[in-house]
């Protein structure tokens, strides 16, 4: 069984990083691709770009 709660610091990860840890959790790829838009969506992942801090946006 997945552990649905995991801790994760705030660090700076990659895109690819994030899918992977979300991707532990999830039961299956559509669970894990729609956890992700939902972070993107609701602000809670942003890039940084040279140290400045950019929201992203989900085209529909």
């Amino acid at each position: 069984m997945k552990n649905p709660y995991r801790k994760i610091n705030k660090a700076q990860l990659s895109l690819g990083d994030l899918v992977a840890i979300v991707s532990s959790c999830a039961k299956d790829s559509k669970e894990t691709v729609a956890a992700v838009a939902d972070l993107i969506a609701t602000g809670r992942v942003a890039v940084c770009d040279h140290g400045i801090r950019k929201s992203l946006r989900l085209a529909t």
